[in-house]
């Protein structure tokens, strides 16, 4: 073995393929799920390319795994709860996750060799569901309409400009505001105006439209019931 073999074995000495999941998970919190490849993976792991492969068969094995992942920081819902507020600690758990992990909202629902967290997570919700009487097309559509509102609602929030409250009353203060003349956007400039002045908080609008789907599901699953 030459010493440029010894010294890559040493490196690659270090792998498991738990390391390799969360260092891609990094690299993709950094750059996105487009920046990710399998040369710079080896090289942020100080690894040869072609050592990954003992881990991760392929890139599509390699997003399994990551997603797998993503799923399992979610909180499950709890059969101790109610199933609204067992649904709503899931939804807004999925959010926040989401939310260090944007690359991840296009991939949740397109893998098709789902690991065990990812099916751990999807029997929970849908035996939350199933107990609460919502009948299994039901359950169905609930899933569907709640997932939907998560991933949109997550995807919207990753393009904002702003982060937090007090950066988007800057921005309507200065960028927004002169761009809504009051003769021309009378509306557009009222809203603006009233929002910074009661201190308007947009994170807010998650749990707002999440407890609307939850109250209008109810009925469906209580005539169901």
């Amino acid at each position: 073995m030459t010493a440029m073999e010894q010294r890559q074995a040493a490196s690659d000495a270090g792998l498991s393929k738990q390391r390799v999941v969360v260092e891609a998970i990094r690299l993709a919190d950094r750059e996105g799920a487009d920046g990710l490849s399998m040369r710079r993976l080896a090289g942020a792991l100080g690894a040869g390319a072609m050592s990954l492969y003992r881990y991760v068969a392929s890139k599509d094995e390699l997003l399994d795994a990551m997603i797998d992942v993503v799923f399992d920081e979610i909180e499950l819902p709890s059969p101790a709860n109610d199933w609204q507020s067992a649904m709503r600690q899931r939804a807004v758990s999925a959010r926040q996750v989401l939310a260090r992990h944007p690359w991840a909202i296009p991939l949740m629902e397109s893998r098709t060799s789902p690991g065990p967290a990812n099916l751990r997570h999807r029997e929970a919700v849908t035996a939350c569901l199933r107990r609460a009487g919502f009948p299994v097309v039901m359950a169905t559509h609930a899933n569907w309409l709640l997932d939907s509102y998560v991933y949109g609602f997550a995807l919207q929030e990753a393009s904002l400009p702003y982060d937090t409250a007090e950066v988007l009353a800057d921005m309507t203060e200065k960028v927004f505001l002169p761009q809504l003349p009051p003769d021309e956007y009378p509306y557009l400039n009222e809203s603006a105006a009233a929002l910074v002045a009661a201190g308007y908080d947009q994170a807010e609008e998650f749990v707002f439209g999440l407890d609307l789907l939850l109250a209008a599901l109810e009925p469906l699953r209580a005539s169901a019931a």
